[in-house]
């Protein structure tokens, strides 16, 4: 957790009305202070502003916002789109519309930027002492940056301001849409905190939003960005997931399947509170190898959820069903969830938080496949290895088992990863095609296994209506791996599939 202090404030605290950015902020925005929402239009600082003074008028405190650049009726309008009622919120417009007309309030060439200046805070405190408000709300800093016309002069008028909220003991959070000028730090200086707000455009797929704290005296914070999401009902913040944050204890137990082979091959099974790769081409099984651990999850009375992000969930479901796994049903008794990831419209803080939810929720098996959709998903994302490791080590604390599918380019002969969380996961169970007597056959072997010892030999497998199904070691074939092996002895231990 980054912070600016080796201890928390001591002064109170204002909820923005935010979970998410509550939880980066420590619970919220200092009282009495001066804060900086900075971001270019579009990135949501009205709708943060709006909802932190709706969550002021809901623990009984007085809302006044200040607006340069919009009027009240599209803050208003705004709102409606939230389904929020502005009522019992002092909107205070500087320049009316009605008003633009009248001859008394239009600004003459004769006027000097000092007067209008001078007449714009006069009317700043006049609204404020009309309202006594305990939360304020001024937007936006760039109209005052334009009357002012210098970096001295708008320094000054911007410490003027501080010092009138100082002495009246309001939070006042200030506007900036950082059209004008972004090079000047003059108010980050003055705040007592700043939040920025960015918005990414992908080369494909919706926005990504993100917001930083960049400063915040005397207060613990969570460094770093933090995705957030404009929906209707407000702006949801995803924190950024720290695993060290989140301890649990729980008992690290062995959790077998019902196969006795695969058991064997996995030393006894998999360890609750671990992580578990299958790696192979595509086609190969990792999905139904996958679901067999789900399926004995389920029947020991734990909840299970799976995140697909290639594969259509129904298609899923009807698959299964012809492999002797009846997922609906599992979904019908409650103990299953899957989740259908839209792809293009994901950032990788907003799909932590979703499987941190499931986890939070009692949920001991979480699948993700596969991790070529989650890549494929964020491609410009640069930290996505982190992200991941951060969510393994988060669900390994608090005891759930995580199942995780990469697809390997090619089919036999040399395999190539598009990404490579081998070192990540507790346990790497590898699956190969293979050629032998005129057909095409599978294979599986565990290549690492971090809590304890496992088979090192080779099984070949068979997907049928029975399900998965593992067979002896392969001892009579050399070369297995690499696609197409050498027989060495006779075809004896090879597996047969039902007839479907």
């Amino acid at each position: 957790m980054a912070n600016t202090k080796d201890s928390a404030s001591t002064l109170p605290i204002a909820s923005t009305g935010i979970t998410g950015l509550d939880d980066i902020l420590q619970g919220g925005l200092a009282r009495n202070r001066v804060f900086l929402l900075e971001g270019t239009p579009g990135t949501g600082k009205t709708t943060i502003a709006l909802q932190f003074l709706l969550e002021g008028r809901r623990a009984g405190e007085k809302g006044l916002y200040i607006t340069l650049s919009e009027t009240a009726d599209e803050l208003a309008s705004s709102a409606k789109s939230h389904g929020w009622s502005l009522d019992g919120i002092e909107i205070f417009e500087l320049l009316p519309p009605e008003s633009l007309l009248d001859e008394e309030q239009q600004q003459s060439l004769l006027y000097s930027s000092d007067l209008e200046l001078g007449e714009t805070t006069k009317r700043i405190f006049e609204a404020f002492e009309a309202a006594a408000p305990d939360r304020v709300i001024l937007d936006s800093l760039s109209e005052i940056r334009l009357l002012a016309q210098s970096s001295l002069r708008y320094r000054r008028q911007i410490l003027a301001l501080k010092h009138f909220f100082a002495k009246r003991q309001v939070t006042v959070v200030l506007l900036d849409d950082l059209t004008t000028e972004t090079t000047d730090k003059t108010v980050h200086s003055v705040a007592h905190g700043v939040l920025r707000l960015e918005e990414l455009a992908p080369d494909y797929g919706s926005e990504r939003r993100r917001l930083k704290v960049v400063k915040y005296r005397g207060q613990r914070y969570r460094g770093g960005f933090h995705d957030f999401v404009i929906e209707t009902g407000g702006v949801q913040v995803f924190p950024r997931l720290v695993s060290a944050e989140h301890k649990g204890g729980f008992k690290r137990e062995v959790l077998s399947s019902t196969s006795a082979e695969l058991n064997a091959l996995l030393g006894g099974g998999v360890e609750r509170g671990s992580s578990v790769l299958a790696l192979g081409p595509a086609g190969s099984g990792k999905s139904i190898l996958i679901l067999t651990f789900v399926a004995n999850a389920i029947a020991r009375g734990e909840k299970a959820a799976i995140f697909l992000f290639d594969e259509e969930r129904s298609l899923m479901i009807e698959r299964s069903s012809s492999l002797n796994l009846d997922l609906a049903q599992m979904i019908a008794d409650g103990g299953l969830t899957i989740e259908q990831v839209d792809a293009a419209e994901l950032s990788p803080g907003e799909f932590a938080h979703r499987v941190r939810k499931k986890i939070d929720g009692g949920v001991k098996t979480i699948v993700i496949d596969s991790l070529n959709g989650y890549q494929a998903a964020m491609p410009q994302e640069n930290a996505l290895l982190l992200h991941i490791h951060e969510l393994l080590q988060y669900a390994n604390r608090q005891g759930a088992t995580t199942f995780l599918s990469v697809a390997q380019h090619g089919l036999v002969g040399d395999m190539k990863s598009p990404v490579d969380l081998t070192y990540l996961a507790d346990t790497v169970i590898l699956l190969r095609y293979f050629e032998a007597l005129g057909r095409v056959r599978r294979a599986i072997s565990v290549i690492k296994k971090r809590t304890s010892g496992h088979e090192n030999t080779i099984r070949e497998y068979i997907i049928d209506k029975r399900g998965l199904t593992l067979g002896e070691p392969l001892i009579n074939f050399h070369g297995v791996l690499r696609g197409v092996p050498t027989m060495v002895g006779d075809e004896t231990a090879l597996l047969k599939a039902e007839p479907q």
